[in-house]
């Protein structure tokens, strides 16, 4: 293979609202770079490598680009497909044919391990390629990263959102439980916390996967809230486990995805559950519950200006790392620079320490009692937030 050589893109997992920064960056960084020559985006991830569905990144133009970069979801679409021994070497007949020598993959952790996957099947058949994975998930569960793109918008969306339910709670009382996005790690429920402004403000409770979810400690947990606040507004993990580590959601639903994760999203019967339980143990009329599901993942308007271009700038750092060696091989991360004012720096780290196993939220996030967060985490989380909108309440009202 010459040194120069044609670049492939694609896109998997669950969307974003900053995917596409990451994609852009990519793609003008290398239209920029005389080492690479064509550049394919494959539609749906490796299926579309498999299908040979590609399209010529080359020809859009760059204002299209810039208004692609800014919208939710994954532009060039997505998939949840894990590849087979076989898959592999498909994909490899397909790259060949198109003189490919970089190779971009956009995603998560399941993303990493199929890139890592790829790049190992790669190795076995001295195919030279350069294999990068461009981090992106809003559970923020990738390892080796201080915080990953795609969380900082979400994170917002999640804070925006409670803070709404929190000013509905308020002026009608009862309970409101939002079930909110987070498999194994809790970093999107505890985004919650960034809602509040004063001091009686909710979420009163938030509760994560890392810590074991007791339904009797619940019920004190809001009956106490009840007393202190005369209301009671909840964030609560999707993930959430009972003492045996068994996700309470997966006792209602047993479909898995082809990576053999369970399907969390896109059912209210985990919401429903809590506000049975609080209606009939805990002795209020008025409960209510949301699931924000897939809303989190690509609502417009709202992302987070540091995410967006965090997001971008990793699209561009894996260009800079694919090219500057014969064949380079790898994950792009994010590392906070430990000053006081908020930076980060982009490193390369083997595919392997980021592939398939997810992190936790630290336990100086959580507090003792396992229904709230810290301050640790506000300071951790409010940089990749940002500034939420403000609003008042009648001074009148603050003394009842």
């Amino acid at each position: 293979m010459s040194q120069k050589g044609n670049m492939l893109i694609a896109q998997s997992g669950g969307p974003s609202m900053v995917i596409n920064q990451s994609l852009v960056g990519a793609v003008l960084a290398a239209r920029s770079n005389r080492k690479v020559g064509k550049i394919y985006g494959a539609l749906h991830g490796i299926q579309g490598i498999l299908d040979e569905d590609f399209i010529d990144l080359r020809q859009e133009t760059r204002k299209t680009l810039e208004l692609v970069a800014n919208t939710p979801s994954s532009a060039l679409g997505s998939v949840r497909r894990k590849p087979t021994p076989e898959d592999c070497q498909a994909i490899f007949a397909v790259l060949k044919k198109l003189d490919i020598r970089y190779f971009f993959y956009i995603g998560g952790n399941d993303s990493a391990e199929t890139a890592y996957i790829i790049n190992e099947e790669a190795v076995k058949s001295e195919y030279g390629i350069s294999c990068v994975h461009i981090p992106k998930t809003i559970d923020n569960d990738l390892r080796e990263n201080d915080h990953t793109p795609g969380y900082g918008s979400a994170a917002r969306f999640v804070a925006c959102a409670v803070r709404g339910d929190d000013l509905d709670n308020r002026a009608l009382g009862g309970v409101k439980i939002d079930v909110i996005m987070g498999r194994n790690a809790g970093f999107l429920t505890a985004a919650a916390a960034l809602a509040r402004v004063d001091e009686d403000d909710g979420p009163h409770l938030i509760y994560l996967p890392e810590r074991p979810f007791s339904i009797d400690k619940f019920v004190r947990d809001v009956k106490a809230a009840m007393r202190k606040y005369g209301r009671c507004v909840v964030a609560v993990s999707e993930g959430i486990v009972d003492e045996n580590g068994t996700p309470i959601v997966a006792k209602f639903t047993q479909e898995t995805d082809s990576h053999g994760n369970v399907q969390l999203s896109g059912t209210g019967a985990l919401g429903d559950l809590l506000a049975k339980v609080v209606k009939e143990r805990a002795n209020v009329k008025r409960v209510r519950a949301d699931t924000f599901g897939y809303l989190q993942r690509s609502f417009p308007g709202i992302a987070s200006e540091t995410d967006a271009l965090e997001a971008r700038l990793v699209g561009v750092a894996a260009v800079q790392a694919a090219v500057e060696e014969d064949i380079s091989r790898g994950s792009i991360v994010i590392r906070r620079k430990p000053t006081k004012k908020y930076g980060v720096t982009f490193e390369v780290v083997p595919l392997r320490m980021v592939a398939r196993e997810t992190r936790s939220m630290p336990k100086e996030f959580i507090n003792r009692s396992g229904n709230n967060v810290t301050q640790a985490f506000i300071d951790y989380a409010r940089p990749l937030v940002g500034a939420l909108p403000l609003g008042a309440r009648l001074e009148g009202m603050r003394k009842k």
